[in-house]
């Protein structure tokens, strides 16, 4: 089969530029890079460990999310946050371009990366990655996230399984979330020397900390989208 790719491509002052090809298995949405050698100190799982981990460092030394970001940290270790960047982003239904802030751009990949890097407590953005929408707004990934959530609950119903219609599990999900970007923070401080990653990181948690509280709030702000399934003619269609 063959294997999804999505392209960021960053492009500074002076023609400077940076290119990211990401090849994705079409089976588990992880990344096909071959394996890094040499791998950094920061790298390894028990260095910063996210305490709710549920790896093995006997069985796998060295943490997937942290590796998976070896080359976006390498790449931009002397780039700080606010430099000016035209950000290129072709995925295989589109292709993006908008001039925005290194931290943003950043931001955008990390996100991409951390959900497809093996990461146990990221793998459930693994539908999102699959339909990246590079540089989306808080609005528009409230959005997605609790769309792909509620599909998953859909799929669970047609297997005769439990389902979360309460959006509780999403909760539980994005707050494993923030715990391990504490974390990564922290790995990160040792790796670079400018703040554009970390920053990434920072500004992709405050989100990740404030969506449990903020889901229900902004859903209600959406439901007038939906007056059209919520009048008494949808009513009657659905029932056939």
């Amino acid at each position: 089969m063959t294997p999804l790719e999505i392209m960021y491509r960053f492009l500074f002052s002076g023609n400077r530029f940076e290119s990211f090809l990401l090849r994705l298995s079409p089976v588990n949405l992880e990344q096909l890079d071959s394996p890094k050698i040499d791998l950094p100190e920061w790298t390894r799982l028990d260095y910063q460990k996210c305490p709710h981990c549920p790896l093995d460092s006997e069985e796998r030394p060295y943490c997937p999310a942290a590796t998976s970001l070896i080359d976006l940290v390498g790449a931009f270790a002397h780039v700080v946050s606010h430099e000016p960047v035209n950000l290129e982003v072709v995925t295989v239904d589109r292709k993006v371009y908008e001039k925005t802030t290194a931290q943003r751009g950043i931001g955008s990949l990390l996100g991409l990366l951390l959900s497809t890097s093996g990461c146990p407590h990221t793998a459930y953005f693994k539908p999102m990655a699959r339909f990246h929408l590079p540089l989306a707004s808080p609005e528009e990934t409230i959005f997605r996230a609790t769309s792909m959530y509620l599909l998953a609950q859909y799929f669970l119903w047609n297997d005769g399984k439990q389902v979360d219609y309460d959006l509780v599990g999403l909760t539980k999900i994005y707050q494993n979330l923030h715990k391990l970007n504490i974390s990564l923070a922290k790995r990160l401080r040792a790796a670079t020397s400018k703040d554009s990653s970390i920053n990434a990181v920072i500004v992709l948690d405050v989100f990740t900390h404030t969506m449990p509280m903020v889901i229900e709030k902004q859903l209600e702000s959406l439901r007038p989208l939906f007056a059209s399934y919520l009048s008494a003619n949808a009513a009657n269609v659905s029932r056939g």
